[in-house]
């Protein structure tokens, strides 16, 4: 149990971590060399860079400071504390970023890898339980208020007034629409990052070997749950064993059944979360 609570505590600090970088290189490399506001502290950033050639590093700290004031109170130490380091390691990386070539000055494809970047990469710092600061902190907020909501759509809220404030300063309509592009394909992103950790697979299987349910008992990680049942059209007793799995364990769950039953009925459904007994939920 220590091995695997270890390995989950690695495991996320190594997500936190390449989250973080990968979010500082969708800022330094795609957004600010073409002045695309999304929102959030990166926005703010580029207005002031721009506007009053204020470093982008000043901008994350100041902006920060007063969130994580704000936040520690309902967010907790924790959260407070990966989030500093995760400001910290975007603050750097958009310098060290910063160096490098511009790779394209087409904006169309700057919006696009960069949204998508962007959005993967505050993604895996919030499943880790961190943020980069910013508008993560506004969101997570908001959801700390209202926990239905998504987190990704809340952060879109609160970007869209670092746009607008954008299209007042730069007077640019086509630079405030690529930003509104580039925020809703980096919320999406986020999303669906989210989503696709919480799917898990139900499996349905019928079978008449009662000893089925002891053997994956022993040989998965995962409980298994029992229900008799009666065959609608051979009237024969059976039991239908229900098990939540993780997508890459259904090969072997798979593979075991049949090597007990080789008649046993199984059936695979999609689950958009499972809470408990091993499942976490990212949020």
């Amino acid at each position: 149990m220590e091995i695997t609570s270890l390995w989950k505590k690695c495991k996320n600090h190594v997500f936190f971590v390449i989250g973080a970088i990968v979010t500082a290189l969708a800022i330094s490399v795609f957004y600010l060399p073409n002045m695309i506001v999304t929102g959030g502290v990166s926005g703010i950033s580029t207005v002031l860079y721009h506007v009053a050639s204020v470093p982008p590093g000043v901008t994350y700290f100041v902006v920060n400071a007063v969130l994580l004031i704000i936040g520690f109170k309902y967010l907790g130490r924790d959260f407070v504390i990966k989030t500093i380091i995760g400001a910290g390691i975007v603050t750097v990386f958009v310098q060290v970023f910063s160096y490098l070539p511009v790779l394209t000055e087409n904006i169309v494809l700057n919006v696009a890898f960069g949204s998508i970047l962007y959005g993967f990469g505050i993604g895996l710092t919030l499943i880790s339980g961190g943020s980069t600061g910013g508008t993560d902190i506004l969101g997570r907020l908001i959801q700390y208020k209202w926990p239905s909501f998504r987190i990704g759509s809340a952060m879109l809220i609160c970007d869209f007034a670092v746009i607008f404030i954008s299209l007042l300063l730069f007077k640019n309509i086509d630079l405030a629409l690529y930003g509104i592009i580039a925020l809703f394909v980096s919320s999406f992103s986020i999303n669906f990052l989210i989503r696709r950790l919480n799917v898990s697979k139900l499996a349905f299987v019928i079978t008449t070997k009662t000893e089925l349910s002891g053997e994956l008992v022993n040989t998965s990680p995962r409980g298994v749950t029992v229900v008799d049942v009666v065959g609608g059209y051979t009237g024969e007793e059976k039991v239908m064993l229900i098990c939540a799995l993780k997508e890459r364990e259904i090969p072997r769950f798979q593979a075991k059944v049949l090597e007990i039953d080789r008649e046993a009925f199984i059936i695979f459904s999609e689950s958009e979360q499972i809470v408990g007994n091993g499942f976490y939920v990212y949020r």
